[in-house]
C-alpha cells in the first residue's frame, strides 16, 4: 500500500524546488527581515505574481491552507487559523488575498506566532521579498490608514502609484484614501486614471461627489 502523507509531501518538495527555480534565486530566499524572521522557507518563497509558479505551486498552498474558511476567518484547516495564514504568506510572501485576510485578522485582535508577531511583519517581508509588487504596497497603505497611521500610509500610496501609475486598482484605492483625507482635487486626478482604464466600481465617483456637495453646503453656510 502507498503512504499517501509520504507521497504529497514527497511531491511537495519536488514541486518546491522546480518552481522555484526560475522564481527565487539564494539572495531572495535568505533575505532576513529585521525583528520579522527570514524569507527563505522549506516551500518557496515564491512570487505570486508569476504565472507558471501560480500554475505549479498555489494549488497546492491553497488546497490544504489558504481555502475559504481560512480566507474567511472562519476556521483552520491544518491547524489554527493563523498556522494556515502563516503558511500561505511563508510560501508566498504576496499572496494578495492572503495578506487581506492578515489585515482582517489582525483588525479584529487576531494572535500572531513569536516570530512573526505582526500585522506590519508580513508586510514587510513581502516589500522585502517583492519591492517592486505596487499591490503588496496598496494594500499595506490600507491597512495603516485603517490603524490610523495616515503618514505611513500616504507613503505607501505613493510608492504603489510610482510602481503602477496606470493601474485602475491601484488608482481607484488611493483615491479613495485621498478623499477621505479631505484631498478632493488629488482623488478626482487618481479617479480619472482608474476610469480611464477600466475600473468598474463607482464608489469613488460617488465619494467624491459627496464631499465635494459637503463643501458646498460648508461654503454657503458660511456667506
Amino acid at each position: 500500500m502507498v503512504d499517501v502523507t509520504v507521497t504529497t509531501k514527497v511531491l511537495i518538495r519536488v514541486l518546491a524546488v522546480t518552481a522555484c527555480i526560475p522564481a527565487c534565486g539564494p539572495a531572495a530566499r535568505a533575505q532576513p527581515v529585521p525583528g520579522c524572521g527570514m524569507i527563505q522557507n522549506a516551500y518557496g518563497p515564491f512570487d505570486y505574481r508569476n504565472p507558471e509558479v501560480r500554475r505549479q505551486s498555489l494549488p497546492i498552498v491553497e488546497q490544504y491552507h489558504f481555502t475559504p474558511d481560512v480566507e474567511m476567518l472562519v476556521r483552520g484547516n491544518t491547524g489554527t487559523l493563523i498556522g494556515d495564514l502563516d503558511y500561505t504568506l511563508r510560501a508566498f510572501p504576496n499572496h494578495p488575498r492572503a495578506l487581506q485576510a492578515v489585515v482582517r485578522y489582525a483588525l479584529a485582535g487576531g494572535h500572531f506566532k513569536d516570530e512573526i508577531p505582526t500585522a506590519d511583519c508580513y508586510f514587510q517581508r513581502a516589500v522585502t521579498f517583492v519591492p517592486d509588487d505596487a499591490t503588496v504596497q496598496a494594500i499595506y497603505a490600507s491597512y495603516l490608514a485603517k490603524k490610523g497611521d495616515v503618514a505611513a500610509a500616504r507613503s505607501r500610496y505613493e510608492e504603489a502609484l510610482r510602481l503602477a501609475p496606470d493601474s485602475g486598482e491601484v488608482n481607484y484605492n488611493a483615491g479613495l484614501f485621498f478623499v477621505q483625507q479631505g484631498d478632493l482635487a488629488r482623488a478626482k486626478m487618481l479617479a480619472k486614471v482608474a476610469y480611464d482604464h477600466g475600473y468598474p466600481l463607482p464608489g469613488l465617483h460617488r465619494k467624491i461627489a459627496i464631499a465635494e456637495a459637503a463643501d458646498a453646503r460648508q461654503r454657503a453656510a458660511v456667506k
